[in-house]
């Protein structure tokens, strides 16, 4: 059995000095064409002593004078960086964002144009250490960007139309394009291809803004994708009771304006759905009364949410401002009438907020607030695509911060808890709007990743996340945190033994700023989270295995064991070549000793060695012939590797005999192997 683990490097001469989202889903986008994103696995390191961060491994806090001149630097140096890189003659990097780690390691994140025009699913990340050599470079799709052409064959006006028409099926009111379609390459699945991006505007179905990017195909019209870029997500407030906040007085009158977090502004939308509304101000620094009916309670809870939010980051991950510029964004509440929602918007650097059914309960408590502004710093470094796995991904990452905001608020009126929206009472009988602990609670969710999860709303699709990091922080079981009971499940049926709020908050958000690209999906997501942890705690701490435990939990990949961590297990190791886009190949296991029929949890652990995982379809063939699809061809996007654990319902199956996985590469050019396969009988 050949190792799998997929290490790529590019030598690298030293040249540095030492889109809008809502808190509820509203509707299912199209099934996800996006579902890429390779991070390579951190180099082993020692363990660091007592569960502590190896040191020099953390990022530093950077101040935005810092982090502006190593943009600069890297600025200056992008030229130099492509052809190290191996990247066209057409194309260029264009700096975004960079993170620099205590032992002057430096990630930097490039967006990528070719023939001056934008690669949609092109960034990638490329970590240097502190001479300059390049460590490790993770990238959104492996695909060379080599479109056949860059002229189109098809007008702009169609894809306006194409795009207009999209909307208009979801429902939306009032649709309109602002800008002409936009020429890009679309890299985000399969073949870098000459594409048009249209963004229609106008309102979607419930009155939230509509901000659809619809990708179409420049040479034969067909749509490719859509996504939608709004991310739905002294004050006396109306639930956390009578707090500071951070207010400018000019002259006679004060207004909310936080001086001391980037000149954040808070304003009165007054029933609006357009513009900035006014700002909020008054005689004096007093702001409402903790009731929904005085215009200035929702006001002070948002400027309260969005001042805890700015000091979690600042102080905790050491990002000054959602750009990490120390730029503050601005809050609008009192959104239309009677909305129930809250979102991010890329357009307006901005969070905005409804006031619940029958404008009673403003959406602006503490956890929602952290989850829209969370929504900003994901838009700002890996950028998710808001659609498929990635977008579920991107919805977690709101709740997984919204919720360690309001842990780290240690507020008595609204305790931090890992339930998501307890406050707002948005389902109108005092029930959360989401439950980390087992998302299945709120009747959509899914508690653990399937084949088909990028097919559904993303705030259902983002139930395994949100579950791993509750895993991850508290572990498996009964237990009472602050108050509340909660009961978390494991799709294996096996225990996972937690490592603590604060150690999984920091593996999270260094995989978001340093391991994750726009197009990671659920299998990327736990090889950038091994690799945080790895570089944060080491590769055989005990961080590090219960970052393996936590997904398997959670159905992604096997346990830190190795395996399932008990039951029977049967297994092949022996290679099987996959032929490019030839016929299917088979790897058998024969089952023998068990009674009786299969179980409905059969853990099948496939570990496939491929460059291009979405040319290839697996299945899993029971001994009578019965076809049970693992992975669909299509899916997985330009990712390298399947290495996860799919749980089948085989319970119709008698379990001895033999079972087969079939493999076949519908696609030319990437190439593989089978190094093994295990079947594990809980």
């Amino acid at each position: 059995m050949r190792d799998s683990s997929s290490h790529r490097r590019t030598p690298h001469t030293p040249h540095r000095r030492a889109a809008a989202v809502a808190l509820v889903g509203v509707s299912a986008l199209i099934a996800a064409a996006v579902q890429a994103g390779a991070a390579t696995a951190a180099p082993e390191k020692a363990p660091s002593a007592a569960g502590k961060v190896i040191p020099g491994a953390e990022a530093v806090k950077l101040s935005p004078a810092q982090r502006a001149e190593l943009i600069r630097d890297a600025n200056a140096t992008k030229a130099d960086t492509a052809r190290e890189l191996g990247l066209g003659a057409k194309e260029k990097l264009v700096v975004r964002d960079v993170v620099k780690d205590g032992n002057g390691t430096v990630h930097t994140r490039y967006e990528r144009t070719y023939d001056g025009l934008p690669v949609l699913g092109g960034d990638l990340v490329v970590e240097t250490t502190k001479s300059g050599a390049t460590k490790d470079v993770v990238k959104a799709t492996r695909a060379a960007i080599k479109p056949a052409t860059t002229t189109a064959a098809v007008p702009a006006a169609k894809a306006e139309k194409q795009a207009l028409a999209a909307a208009k099926a979801e429902d939306a009111k009032s649709p309109d394009v602002n800008k002409a379609p936009r020429k890009v390459i679309w890299a985000a699945n399969g073949k870098p291809t000459l594409a048009y991006e249209t963004v229609v505007g106008g309102l979607q179905d419930d009155g939230t803004p509509n901000e659809l990017h619809v990708v179409t195909d420049a040479a034969t019209g067909k749509k490719l994708y859509e996504y939608q870029a709004i991310e739905t997500g002294t004050g006396n407030t109306m639930y956390s009771g009578t707090v500071t906040l951070g207010t400018t007085q000019s002259g006679s009158t004060y207004n909310l304006t936080d001086g001391a977090r980037g000149n954040h502004k808070t304003y009165n939308l007054n029933r609006g759905t357009s513009g900035t509304g006014t700002l909020f101000s008054g005689p004096d620094d007093v702001w409402g009364n903790g009731a929904a009916s005085n215009a200035e309670t929702a006001g002070a809870d948002a400027h309260y949410g969005a001042a805890l939010t700015w000091d979690y980051y600042k102080n905790v991950h050491g990002r000054s401002g959602i750009r990490g510029d120390g730029v503050g964004a601005y809050s609008r509440v009192h959104y239309g009438n009677n909305y129930v929602n809250a979102f991010w918007s890329d357009s307006c650097f901005c969070m905005t907020y409804g006031d619940g059914s029958g404008n009673a309960n403003p959406l602006t408590s503490i956890d929602v607030a952290g989850h829209e502004m969370t929504h900003g710093v994901t838009s700002n470094t890996a950028g998710l695509v808001y659609s498929g796995e990635s977008g579920g991904l991107n919805e977690a990452t709101s709740d997984i911060f919204g919720s360690t905001v309001e842990f780290y608020a240690n507020n008595s009126s609204d305790v931090g808890d890992y339930l998501i929206g307890e406050e707002i009472n948005i389902n109108g009988d005092g029930t959360p709007l989401r439950y980390m602990d087992k998302p299945s609670k709120d009747g959509a969710s899914k508690d653990a990743w399937y084949s088909g999860i990028g097919s559904i709303d993303v705030h259902y699709s983002s139930g395994p996340a949100n579950h791993f990091f509750y895993l991850l922080s508290e572990g498996s079981g009964t237990k009472t945190i602050n108050g509340v009971t909660y009961n978390s499940p494991t799709s294996d049926g096996l225990p996972v033994t937690g490592i603590g709020r604060d150690k999984a908050e920091k593996i999270w958000f260094r995989s978001l700023t340093t391991k994750f690209t726009s197009n990671t999906n659920y299998a990327a997501a736990r090889t950038g989270t091994l690799a945080a942890a790895g570089e944060l705690y080491g590769t055989t701490s005990t961080e590090y295995k219960a970052v393996q435990d936590a997904w398997a939990g959670v159905n992604v990949g096997t346990r830190s064991d190795g395996g399932g961590g008990g039951g029977t297990s049967f297994e092949n190791t022996a290679d099987v070549a996959i032929p490019d886009r030839g016929a299917a190949v088979t790897s058998p296991i024969t089952v023998s000793g068990r009674t009786g029929n299969a179980p409905s949890n059969l853990q099948v652990a496939v570990d496939i060695v491929h460059t291009y995982i979405g040319d290839l379809k697996v299945d899993l063939l029971a001994p009578d012939g019965t076809v049970y699809t693992l992975k669909g061809y299509g899916t997985g996007g330009s990712a390298d590797n399947i290495n996860t654990t799919y749980t089948v319902n085989a319970s119709s199956e008698v379990a001895n005999g033999v079972w087969t996985l079939r493999v076949q590469d519908n696609a030319a050019i990437d190439t593989g192997y089978i190094n093994s396969w295990k079947l594990t009988f809980p």
